[in-house]
């Protein structure tokens, strides 16, 4: 799954997109595209709306991620050792796994928000996810038994960016992510994302998803073994 995956022509990569995609090219270290913004680059169009842009970094990268966005950005950082309501600006400490960092754009009118209950309708539009590594793999932070080589996790899609591989995305939309959930409850986006991109999935992803999700048990699976 190097380009779209729909064998169509690929459209323009959407706006918000595109503002993070400047912003992250002189990063220097790996980042990926992930969340609903992934779906649709895979898909090569937009599927639906997106309060946020997702992206993916990697744990031993987090110094230079925050000295790559501290002269312009508020960065809220959330992680099991803070509440998860947290405002307080992420100084540069290391997140803890699981972690991901709230940002918006600095301007001379910003202040921090008293709560960040629904942070996208606060200008907190990107979410980066922390993720974890080692010896060459992508690993699954919550179970470490899941893990994929990093030349296949992230991959370039349609869109010409990197992008979290689409079975590592669904297994995020699955809700394996969301400590103590009831895995029966899945986010009417997520179940949205799930359907638009599953008949793509080659037959490798759809095995190593299967695999990875039945650890926990999950509603996907008949779908995916269908």
């Amino acid at each position: 799954m190097s380009t779209s995956v729909s064998g169509h022509a690929v459209a323009p990569v959407p706006e918000p997109v595109a503002r993070v995609a400047d912003l992250m090219s002189t990063y220097g270290h790996t980042w990926a595209l992930c969340g609903g913004w992934a779906v649709d680059a895979w898909l090569g169009r937009e599927t639906r709306d997106h309060g946020d842009v997702d992206i993916a970094v990697f744990q031993d990268d987090q110094q230079p991620l925050f000295e790559h966005l501290r002269g312009g950005w508020n960065l809220i950082g959330h992680d099991p050792n803070v509440a998860g309501n947290t405002t307080e600006p992420w100084d540069g400490r290391r997140l803890d796994l699981p972690g991901h960092i709230h940002g918006r754009v600095r301007d001379a009118s910003s202040n921090l928000p008293y709560r960040l209950d629904e942070p996208a309708k606060q200008g907190f539009d990107l979410d980066i996810q922390i993720c974890e590594r080692a010896d060459g793999d992508w690993v699954f932070s919550r179970e470490p038994r899941i893990t994929l080589p990093m030349d296949g996790c992230v991959r370039e899609s349609g869109w010409g960016l990197p992008t979290l591989a689409a079975e590592a995305v669904l297994l995020y939309k699955s809700g394996a992510v969301r400590s103590g959930d009831d895995l029966g409850f899945l986010r009417r986006r997520d179940k949205l994302d799930f359907l638009a991109l599953l008949p793509h999935l080659t037959d490798e992803q759809r095995d190593w998803l299967r695999n990875a999700i039945s650890l926990a048990g999950h509603p996907w699976l008949s779908q995916l073994s269908a």
